[in-house]
């Protein structure tokens, strides 16, 4: 989820029009708009937005590092082609580059290959006027080899140690407010990142380490296997954590 769609989210939960929210942080409403919309070059800098964030958080009653941690991860980022991530991800082939040949090269090879062909013609016509015998070809008296018919292949059935488990599974629900979710495995590839709202609920498996940002602990009650654990932290506050399969409960 976006930061504008998660301004636009808190607000709607916060039963808040967005002239209401403009009176309460003397933001102009068309503004307010354009942030929602994923849209802060009118906010005159980095600056500037980063105080609006702060002082639309206020209103609204949300931690102001969940709308920060979100601006910076994706307003000042720099954009790249999507095929050099396709690549850096080893999804797609890096493309050759071809090969540059200049114009002497080709007439070189132009040029070898016209006297090859001159060449062979002038063999050639000597060897047709000195052939003056034509060989007869001798029958050929063996019998054809019976072909070997392939034997069909035999495709292995998976046995119960082939399938993959997931050691690790984490069900965070939103109990008490809204709380920001930045979700990764053990690898560090992004399982999740965005606004978990109130009421919501989410769960994460990994087979080996499941790694949250909390930016709300104490809104959020947490299933580790199954098996309930304890509040991480406070309302508001910021908390890092790993879970393994091994974590206590």
């Amino acid at each position: 989820m976006s930061l504008g769609s998660s301004l636009q989210q808190v607000r709607k939960s916060a039963g808040m029009s967005l002239d209401d929210l403009a009176e309460r942080t003397s933001i102009r409403p068309s503004l307010l708009r354009e942030f929602e919309n994923n849209n802060f070059s009118k906010c005159g800098g980095e600056t500037y937005a980063r105080g609006h964030l702060r002082n639309l958080a206020h209103a609204l009653g949300v931690d102001p590092n969940i709308f920060l941690e979100l601006y910076s991860t994706e307003q000042l980022t720099e954009k790249r082609p999507m095929y050099d991530l396709l690549v850096e991800s080893n999804v797609a082939v890096p493309r050759a580059e071809k090969a540059r040949i200049s114009l002497k090269t080709l007439a070189i090879i132009s040029g070898s290959a016209v006297l090859i062909a001159v060449a062979g013609q002038i063999i050639f016509s000597n060897f047709q006027s000195d052939s003056k015998i034509t060989a007869k070809p001798l029958a050929s008296t063996a019998s054809p080899s019976p072909s070997l018919s392939p034997s069909p292949s035999i495709t292995p059935t998976p046995t119960a140690s082939d399938v993959v488990v997931a050691a690790v599974t984490v069900q965070v629900t939103a109990t008490r407010g809204s709380c920001w979710l930045s979700v990764s495995d053990g690898a560090g590839a992004t399982l999740f990142s965005g606004l978990l709202a109130r009421g919501a609920s989410n769960t994460f498996s990994s087979n080996d380490k499941v790694n949250i940002r909390f930016g709300n602990a104490g809104a959020v009650d947490i299933v580790l296997n199954s098996k309930a654990i304890p509040t991480l932290g406070a309302m508001g506050e910021v908390v890092d954590h790993s879970f393994t399969a091994n974590s206590p409960n």
